[in-house]
């Protein structure tokens, strides 16, 4: 399942306004451990999202790199003067 970091922020969230809500020191630490789980995860998340994000932009600028390069090697191989083998040398 893929679970986006705003799913697992607001998780964390919910889980430690429920901490702040409770009065019973069992619940109130259930909820803080709840919170720090759902914030753990949602912090995994958000990191994969950026690395992804900046992999994603980094292949797209090598892609663009290389069309550039092969329009150019396609350009001078089309002005280079074509030596034919029926030209007779004199």
């Amino acid at each position: 399942m893929n679970q986006s970091f705003t799913f697992l922020d607001t998780r964390a969230r919910e889980a430690a306004a429920e901490a702040d809500k409770a009065t019973l020191s069992n619940v109130k630490e259930r909820a803080l451990r709840s919170a720090a789980t759902w914030r753990t995860m949602a912090d995994k998340a958000l990191k994969i999202e950026e690395d992804r994000a900046r992999a994603d932009a980094e292949r797209l600028a090598r892609r663009a790199e290389e069309a550039i390069q092969e329009q150019l090697h396609m350009q001078m191989a089309a002005e280079m003067p074509v030596a034919s083998a029926w030209q007779t040398t004199g």
